[in-house]
């Protein structure tokens, strides 16, 4: 088993005037303790490329993660019969905690047939839409509580209650990172609330698959920044001062034996040099051709320079440039040996001003998508990986007001794409208004499980011994939905 390090014991620490990471002076006796069953000093590196189990449909993944859960009564699950039966009243099943009553609402937007498959996408995806033939909509995803902490926390770990590792860490720990020189996991502008750092940490695994954070969501990715990334320094200074703190690291392991908090900081360390010169270049948007910014929405002059759209740039400016810039840096991330990258958009809860905000809020990400799956096509990329797109879960197929749904968690939709995937297709189904999933469910564990599949990982196998006890991403469940996979 690979090393148990955490970021805390990772951090805890004084600060050696590299910046970016830190390192532990002391061990405690605990730490000591479990020393006895770690690794020794120069084990294998935790982020070496690693065989996936079975032969991989997917080798990266790339997660739109839509904060706020949106509605997919207006966007990807088409319910004609929302339509005809809009005013009526349904009581649900009597119980206080059961949302799915009132009067019937219905959608504001009109669902078209799309590509060649004929798939019933809403009209605020005119761009998304023309990429029909890719998609799997998947519209029978259900998960356990309609409370948008619990809900974003078990999207995104498989756990509500109890801290876990992060979707992209189970990944990074089960097939480690193609590209040596830069993180393996990249969050880009992601939610500080809604469980904030727990949705891309590494909780009980290594320190090393945790994610590394670009921005925060709300603000301008053309500003975004890694902290503490420009050495203050000489290369060959810095390279020295590096070597006197992992000579300090190594010589307090053979005075107190295998540690697994100091071996994870001297990994870290040296990755984070390796990042300096790697990540800035992968992240210089002023590389592409002016056709390739213009087709992600990304319509500033010089890509590099901050400058906002006509629409403010910002994710809540209407604009596309902001997300526009979060799907090329994935693709640039992706292509140049990242394993896992999620990008982040909000926020969708709409529980007023329905028509408005989704027309909106589509608008800012329809173009961007449609020219990542383009781009990513084009590169010979999209085979291989894949594209993941959803939110915490959906909404109500009853209104609040005449304008708005509540939280359901009971019947929503995600879709996927690439990495293995059929294309054009509906997965699954909810009931005639769309409340609740009825057949084919995909429960968020039924999600990860997929997931895991395609990229050639068992989720019942790919575990972690902690505690005197194996976890895993889906812990007792999960199910692979076969059907959906080409």
């Amino acid at each position: 088993m690979l090393p148990n390090v955490s970021r805390r014991a990772a951090l805890k620490s004084a600060s050696c005037g590299f910046g970016y990471f830190a390192f532990s002076a002391l061990a405690t006796e605990a730490a000591a303790a479990e020393a006895k069953a770690a690794k020794p000093l120069g084990a294998p590196n935790p982020l070496a490329p690693k065989a996936p189990m079975f032969p991989a449909k997917a080798k990266r993944v790339i997660f739109m993660s839509m904060r706020g859960a949106p509605s997919h009564l207006d966007t990807f699950d088409y319910k004609p019969a929302l339509a005809k039966d809009a005013g009526k009243s349904i009581g649900g099943n009597g119980t206080p905690g059961d949302r799915i009553r009132g009067n019937l609402l219905a959608s504001p937007f009109k669902f078209n047939p799309s590509g060649r498959s004929g798939l019933p996408i809403s009209e605020v995806f005119p761009e998304l839409s023309k990429h029909a033939d890719d998609l799997c909509l998947i519209n029978s995803v259900c998960t356990d509580v309609p409370n948008h902490p619990q809900g974003f926390l078990q999207l995104h770990t498989g756990e509500f209650r109890f801290t876990r590792p992060s979707l992209g860490a189970w990944v990074l720990y089960g097939l480690g990172s193609e590209n040596q020189n830069l993180p393996g996991f990249v969050t880009i502008n992601p939610p500080p609330d809604l469980g904030g750092a727990q949705n891309y940490g590494n909780a009980f695994l290594a320190a090393a698959y945790q994610a590394t954070r670009i921005g925060e969501l709300g603000g301008d990715v053309a500003n975004a920044k890694i902290g503490n990334l420009t050495p203050a320094t000489t290369v060959d200074a810095q390279r020295k001062q590096l070597d006197l703190i992992q000579a300090m690291n190594r010589d307090l392991i053979d005075r107190i034996g295998a540690d697994q908090a100091v071996e994870g900081v001297i990994g870290s360390y040296e990755l984070g040099f390796r990042m300096q010169n790697a990540l800035p270049d992968v992240l210089d948007l002023s590389k592409e051709t002016a056709k390739t910014l213009e087709m992600y929405g990304i319509t500033s002059k010089a890509a590099g320079n901050g400058k906002r759209n006509a629409g403010g740039g910002a994710a809540a400016s209407g604009g596309t440039d902001n997300f526009g810039r979060q799907c090329l840096m994935a693709r640039r991330l992706v292509e140049a040996g990242v394993r896992f990258v999620e990008i982040a958009h909000g926020n969708w809860d709409t529980h007023n001003g329905l028509k408005a905000r989704v027309a909106q809020l589509a608008g800012q990400i329809d173009l961007p998508i449609a020219g990542l799956l383009a781009d990513l096509k084009q590169r010979g990329l999209l085979e291989d990986t894949l594209v993941v797109w959803g939110g915490e879960f959906g909404r109500t197929p009853t209104g609040q007001g005449t304008d708005g749904r509540n939280h359901n968690s009971a019947g929503f939709s995600m879709w996927m794409a690439g990495g293995g995937v059929k294309g054009g297709i509906r997965y699954g189904e909810t009931d005639e208004h769309g409340g609740k999933a009825v057949k084919d469910k995909m429960h968020q564990h039924d999600i990860h499980a997929t997931m895991l599949h395609l990229l050639g990982l068992d989720h019942q196998k790919l575990t972690y011994r902690y505690g005197g006890r194996d976890y895993s991403l889906t812990d007792i469940h999960g199910r692979v939905a076969n059907d959906m996979i080409a």
